[in-house]
């Protein structure tokens, strides 16, 4: 990783007030050092994060993405109720999800219309609305 990139991933923790750990810096590094928005899931980031010679266990690399959560840094996206993705835009957004690559990308925010919610069940609000998307190829 260049200084660069550990720089931005110093500078993303400390927004949110996340001890830099030397392991954190790593992944923060990863995920934002290069100024882009990325959708990671653990094992892909782990895998990222090992080709980059730091040595971090697939369970921290867990953990560390769920701290980023709990401090608002990132948003968990979970496809289909099995698969866990972890999005440092947190914007309100919705998402394609690739059937084909398992890859989850940016949809158009513009494009989608959501014209009216159900009434939550008595004593409860709305706390946010996911929108995955799923695509795949047309049958001929």
């Amino acid at each position: 990783m260049t200084e660069i990139q550990t720089r931005r991933g110093e500078a993303w923790l400390s927004t949110a007030n996340v001890r830099p750990t030397r392991q954190r810096v790593a992944l923060a590094s990863l995920l934002v050092g290069d100024g882009h928005d990325r959708h990671v899931t653990a094992e892909s980031l782990y895998a990222a994060v090992c080709d980059a010679g730091e040595k971090v266990s697939l369970a921290t690399v867990y953990n560390t993405l769920r701290a980023f959560c709990s401090a608002g840094l990132m948003q968990e996206v979970t496809v289909d109720g099995t698969r866990s993705y972890f999005d440092t835009n947190m914007a309100d957004h919705p998402h394609f999800f690739w059937e084909s690559s398992g890859e989850l990308t940016d949809a158009p925010a513009e494009e989608l219309e959501i014209s009216r919610l159900p009434e939550p069940p008595a004593g409860m609000e709305i706390a946010s609305v996911d929108v995955v998307i799923r695509l795949r190829a047309k049958s001929s």
